[in-house]
């Protein structure tokens, strides 16, 4: 399974405004210094995070982003449906009437890996990271 590149930045930027003071804005072009991409490309993947609800944006010289007040703590599996979307990743391509048995098997799998994603949560890697930091 491999998931975009977009994912792993949004998964990246959402770690670092986890372990940011929760009212402290931090602006595209440092969210794009810390993760060497541009400040354009990641823009983009920052306007789904902020449809998404997950961050909140204010513009204007002294704006940027931050964690949204309304989930504060975001699951890897809602950050990642909120940038690749929520399609099975797999689909059979062969047209088979009683249903693809190899699908199900790969549903089964990919129901297994959303419910540990959904049970991760970027606030227990911020607290690994601070307990390294000591």
């Amino acid at each position: 399974m491999k998931y975009s590149k977009a994912t792993n930045y949004a998964l990246h930027t959402m770690l670092h405004l986890v372990i940011t003071e929760p009212e402290q804005l931090v602006s595209v072009h440092q969210l794009a210094d810390l993760q060497k991409v541009s400040p354009t490309y990641l823009s983009k993947i920052l306007t789904k995070l902020v449809k998404a609800g997950m961050i909140e944006s204010t513009s204007g010289a002294n704006g940027g982003y931050r964690l949204s007040r309304k989930n504060p703590d975001p699951s890897f599996l809602e950050i990642i449906h909120a940038i690749e979307g929520q399609a099975s990743l797999f689909e059979c391509s062969q047209n088979h009437n009683e249903g693809c048995l190899i699908q199900q098997v790969m549903i089964h799998a990919e129901e297994q890996m959303e419910n540990y994603l959904s049970n991760k949560k970027m606030s227990e890697l911020a607290a690994q990271m601070k307990a390294y930091q000591r």
